[in-house]
């Protein structure tokens, strides 16, 4: 299949074919606005969502469901272990303005599998069958879900389940091409996508390993998916949707022309605009952890907001970091 600027997904068309992953701790409201600003991310999806806590929580106060109203399109993201609970959730995201749902049965933590759910739910197929039915009857939003290769590399266990999907009415699957125990370091395997490709019809994203634009290219090659979806990538660098929305899939996205010290200090303002002030630090430390990556000597800098106090002393050392720092147009291709 050949590159394609817009996915249909469900009923929502998906310029460029390019989602921000869902990431627990990082795709917060502040960390969705910075990578649309940067520009080239055509979907954004919630932190996950537990079905029994999101009928409870107050979006005007619940930092998992902070939101601007330039955060457009936005799947939420749900992770339940059955039915329970699940139509209460769905009616919240309803009164949200949910753009679309999604599913986590992708997730490996112990402590997701422990409750039935994530990857874990995948193994128990009467449960999983019995909640995509609820979920597809409850709205006629989009739905999407979000899986790993499975516990081995077992390639018709993997098609059959991708079948079954298809079957129960999911609009979108995204594939982390990864086992469900291989950690982040692992090499992911590309071409164990291509697999599903041949047995659904779906739209399907690749997710896994992109942090490049030639990363991005080989992911489309070899996996055969239509659209990518980038985690920790966008992380590291918000503006990379944007040089493969360019480069990849041939649209002018102009990006924000910000540097990279630019782009940190936006963050931080963006936090500051969303959250609390209990709540930034935290999500400065996580973030900064990735960011720092594309900073020449960043461990200093990772290390400096990593025992950091508060914002103030924080933000103070960052600024004395980036300091010493003169950027040229070279970071855009790292």
């Amino acid at each position: 299949m050949g590159i394609v600027q817009t996915l249909q997904v469900g009923s929502l068309p998906v310029t460029p074919p390019i989602a921000l992953a869902p990431m627990v701790g990082l795709s917060h409201s502040a960390l969705r606005s910075l990578v649309q600003e940067e520009g080239g991310v055509g979907l954004l999806y919630s932190e996950m969502l537990t079905v029994k806590r999101l009928p409870h929580d107050n979006p005007r106060c619940s930092p998992l469901l902070a939101r601007s109203t330039g955060e457009w399109p936005l799947f939420y993201q749900l992770v339940a272990a059955g039915p329970e609970h699940l139509a209460e959730a769905v009616d919240t995201l309803h009164s949200l303005d949910a753009q679309g749902i999604d599913l986590n049965l992708g997730c490996p933590a112990p402590m997701v599998r422990k409750m039935g759910a994530g990857t874990e739910l995948v193994a128990d197929r009467p449960t999983l069958l019995a909640t995509l039915r609820l979920l597809r009857r409850r709205t006629t939003l989009p739905l999407t879900v979000k899986i790993r290769l499975g516990r081995n590399l077992d390639i018709p266990a993997l098609q059959e389940l991708c079948r079954t999907l298809a079957g129960e009415g999911v609009d979108l699957l995204t594939v982390h091409a990864r086992l469900d125990g291989e950690k982040f370091c692992r090499k992911p395997r590309w071409q164990a996508v291509a697999a599903v490709r041949e047995v659904v019809d779906l739209p399907i994203l690749a997710n896994g390993g992109i942090f490049s634009v030639a990363d991005a290219r080989r992911c489309l090659a070899e996996s055969g998916a239509d659209g990518l979806m980038l985690g920790r990538g966008a992380v590291t660098r918000p503006w990379l949707p944007a040089a493969i929305a360019r480069e990849v899939y041939g649209l002018p996205v102009a990006g924000s022309g910000r540097t990279p010290t630019e782009v940190y200090f936006r963050f931080s303002e963006l936090l500051g605009e969303r959250f609390a002030p209990e709540r930034q630090l935290g999500r400065l430390k996580q973030f900064t952890q990735y960011f720092a990556a594309v900073c020449p000597f960043g461990h200093h800098l990772a290390a400096a907001i990593q025992s950091s106090t508060g914002m103030a002393e924080a933000l103070a050392r960052a600024t004395a970091f980036f300091a010493g720092i003169s950027w040229d147009a070279a970071y855009r291709r790292m």
